[in-house]
């Protein structure tokens, strides 16, 4: 039987989502709504800055994430093959 496999893949993802939306709320990811919306409006705001170069922190962050994303589609590519593997008994 498959389905505690589903279970038990759809736990993980949902707590790990969960733990990736307080992180971005402590890091302060979703504060000044307000002025987001209007950024996209602002003609040349985001192109006359001059380039910020990635902190150390921010590119081992950005490293985690990248592998966390590629750890979530083997693990859905796993259990894919795996159901194709035992769907028939």
């Amino acid at each position: 039987m498959i389905f505690p496999y589903f279970l038990a893949y759809m736990a993980i993802g949902f707590a790990a989502a969960l733990a990736l939306f307080a992180w971005a709320l402590r890091r302060g990811q979703f504060r000044d709504q307000q002025r987001a919306r209007f950024l996209p409006l602002e003609p040349g705001a985001l192109a006359a800055a001059a380039p910020v170069r990635a902190s150390r922190r921010a590119r081992i962050e950005t490293a985690v994430l990248f592998a966390l994303a590629l750890a979530g589609l083997a693990c859905s590519g796993a259990l894919v093959v795996f159901s194709l593997a035992h769907g028939g008994r």
